[in-house]
C-alpha cells in the first residue's frame, strides 16, 4: 500500500549526485552505504525516507522480526519472540510474502540495547534457554538503516553499526550468553558538518560520500516551493501525479540489479582506478574496491555492460571524496574532487 505521507523520491528537485548515490546502494548493497553531508534544509532526510516507495521487493517469512527468507536461520527461528512466526518455523511451513525493502530509522539518542537487541539473562539462567528481543539491526536486515545526524551519535554506537554492516551479522553477549543473527543492511548517514565531523576511520567505512548544498538556480528553487506546497496541501494527489515516474524508476532499479552480474571492466579500467586512488593519496585498498563496484553499478544503472572511463570518474567522485589523505583537523572539501 502506498504511503502518501512520504514525499515522492521522483519529485525531489536537483541534488542529482545524492539521489544517484542512494540509488546505487539500493542496486548494490555491497557498496557499504553512503554518507550525505550538507547544510540543513537540503532534502537529505526527505530523500532517504522517500526511498521506501522505489525500493525493490523481497521474499520474507510473514511476521518474521528478522526479515528472513523462507530458507532462513534456524537459530533465529528458535529464539523468535513472535509466537506465530516461531510456530510456523517449527511446523516446517514454507509460507512467504513479497515485501518492500524496509527503511529503518535510528534515533540519535538510541541506546546500545535498542540497536543490537537484548538477551533475557534471567530466563536463560532459570530455563537454560536463550530468549532474545530483536533490536534495530534485526529490523534492518536485508534493508536500509538510516542514521540521521550520524555525527551526533555516540562513537560506540557508530562503531557497532559499521562493524555489523561490514560483517553482515550482529552478535549480542551478556554474562557468558551469546546470540548471533544476520544483519546485512545498507547504512545511510546524513549530517550537517557545522555540527561536527566524524572520525576519519569512521568516514572511511562509508562506501560513498556526497557533499550537497542549497540549489542556486532561481527557477529550481521555485520548483521546490511549488512542489512542497502542493504536497503539503494534498499529499495523495501530489504523490499520484508522480506514480508513473516512481514506477519507472523502480523498474530501472530492478533491471540494474539483474544486469549487474553481466557488467565487465577491462584491465585498463582497473589500472585507471588504481592510479586515481594513488594520485589522491588514499590509505589502504578499500577505496579501489568501492570505486570499482560503484563504476560497475553505475554502468548497470545506465543500461550498459562495459564500464567506461566516465563511469570510473563519476564513481571516484563519490568513493574518494572522504578518503583523501588530509592533515589533522582538516575538513572535507566542499567542492568536487580534483581527479586530474
Amino acid at each position: 500500500m502506498h504511503n502518501y505521507d512520504i514525499y515522492p523520491f521522483a519529485a525531489i528537485v536537483g541534488q542529482e549526485q545524492m539521489k544517484l548515490a542512494l540509488i546505487l546502494n539500493v542496486i548494490n548493497h555491497t557498496l557499504s552505504g553512503v554518507l550525505i553531508r550538507g547544510e540543513k534544509g537540503t532534502a537529505k532526510s526527505t530523500a532517504v525516507r522517500a526511498l521506501s516507495e522505489i525500493l525493490p521487493e523481497i521474499d520474507v517469512v510473514p511476521s518474521c522480526p528478522f526479515n528472513l527468507p523462507v530458507a532462513g536461520e534456524t537459530e533465529c527461528c528458535s529464539l523468535c519472540p513472535n509466537v506465530r512466526c516461531r510456530q510456523a518455523a517449527e511446523q516446517g511451513e514454507k509460507v512467504n510474502v513479497n515485501s518492500k525493502v524496509q527503511v529503518v530509522e535510528l534515533p540519535v539518542n538510541a541506546t546500545e540495547d535498542r540497536v543490537v537487541g537484548t538477551l533475557d539473562i534471567e530466563h536463560a539462567l532459570k530455563t537454560g534457554e536463550k530468549r532474545f528481543e530483536p533490536g534495530l539491526l534485526a529490523a534492518a536486515h536485508r534493508g536500509i538503516l538510516y542514521a540521521d545526524e550520524v555525527n551526533l551519535l555516540d562513537d560506540h554506537i557508530v562503531d557497532i553499526l559499521l562493524d555489523s554492516a561490514a560483517m553482515g551479522k550482529n552478535t549480542v553477549e551478556r554474562e557468558g550468553v551469546s546470540f548471533t543473527h544476520p544483519a546485512r543492511f545498507v547504512l545511510v548517514g546524513t549530517m550537517n558538518p557545522e555540527e561536527g565531523e566524524l572520525r576519519p576511520q569512521l568516514l572511511d567505512r562509508f562506501g560513498l560520500c556526497v557533499q550537497i548544498k542549497g540549489i542556486d538556480d532561481p527557477q529550481q528553487r521555485v520548483s521546490v516551493m511549488e512542489r512542497r506546497t502542493a504536497f503539503d496541501e494534498n499529499p495523495e494527489a501530489f504523490s499520484r501525479s508522480y506514480s508513473d515516474a516512481s514506477t519507472d524508476l523502480s523498474g530501472r532499479i530492478n533491471q540494474a540489479i539483474e544486469r549487474y552480474s553481466q557488467v565487465s571492466i577491462d584491465q585498463e579500467g582497473m589500472l585507471e582506478i588504481a592510479k586515481l586512488c594513488i594520485s589522491v593519496g588514499v590509505d589502504g585498498h578499500r577505496a579501489d574496491i568501492v570505486t570499482l563496484k560503484t563504476a560497475k553499478t553505475l554502468c548497470a544503472y545506465e543500461g550498459r555492460n562495459q564500464v567506461t572511463k566516465e563511469d570510473i570518474n563519476r564513481a571516484a567522485e563519490m568513493a574518494l571524496l572522504h578518503r583523501v589523505r588530509r592533515q589533522p583537523f582538516e575538513e572535507i572539501a566542499d567542492g568536487p574532487l580534483e581527479l586530474g
